[in-house]
């Protein structure tokens, strides 16, 4: 029989089903870790907090029913103290210093990978195991510093996250899919550069491929979307 600490309890709170059901897997899939819900609304999180202990809560900030700072400011003042990780498109650093204010230990920025999650998430339990009196304020800052200091996920050699965002972006938007060619024209870089960057987020699970035929010639691989969560082309 396990005598281990008991996992941290986690909340997804996401409108997108395919997107909520990405993050409740790779959160799922962190040592530690429990996802005891998901939900899609502002409204829904509320009924799901009433029912149940959470410890983190996986925060989108644009819900159907209000903005997600809105749900976190109702939950302070509810008494609520779960921690937050904003996990969300949103740039505005305004917007990043507010939820800070009310909370929020990290960001993560869509779109991200497994990997990027994984680092956060094991950062916050080290940041959450730490316990006792600290012997001055060194130890302090160290603690802070695993949580606010994370490591960027690597990627592949010769990548670059600026230009996978860009091609990440062209392909979400892109509902029938993308040849290498199509992408690198959306991007401005060449096919075969293009071709690297599609075939890490295929690599991935974020993105599936299929053989295009035309009228002549060899079929072109189509590329197309799947979400975090990697689903069948």
């Amino acid at each position: 029989m396990s005598t281990g600490p008991a996992p941290l309890r986690v909340l997804v709170v996401e409108d997108d089903p395919v997107a909520a059901d990405a993050h409740a897997l790779y959160a799922g899939r962190v040592e530690g870790f429990e996802v005891v819900g998901v939900a899609h609304s502002r409204a829904a999180a509320v009924r799901l907090l009433e029912r149940r202990r959470v410890d983190l809560i996986l925060l989108d900030l644009y819900l159907p029913d209000g903005h997600g700072l809105g749900l976190l400011r109702a939950l302070r003042a509810a008494g609520y103290s779960a921690d937050v990780i904003a996990v969300t498109s949103a740039r505005d650093l305004a917007i990043v210093r507010e939820g800070v204010s009310l909370g929020v230990v990290q960001y993560v920025l869509k779109p991200f990978t497994f990997a990027t999650l994984r680092d956060r998430l094991g950062r916050y339990a080290e940041f959450r195991a730490a316990a006792g009196e600290a012997s001055g304020q060194d130890e302090v800052d160290r603690a802070l510093a695993t949580l606010r200091a994370p490591h960027p996920a690597a990627l592949p050699k010769g990548l670059s996250a600026p230009t996978l965002e860009a091609v990440t972006r062209a392909l979400r938007e892109a509902p029938d899919g993308l040849t290498a060619a199509e992408a690198g024209a959306a991007v401005g870089i060449s096919r075969i550069t293009a071709r690297r960057y599609l075939e890490h987020l295929v690599a991935d699970g974020r993105a599936g491929r299929a053989p295009q035929y035309g009228q002549v010639g060899r079929p072109e691989l189509q590329y197309r979307w799947l979400g975090a969560g990697g689903r069948g082309y």
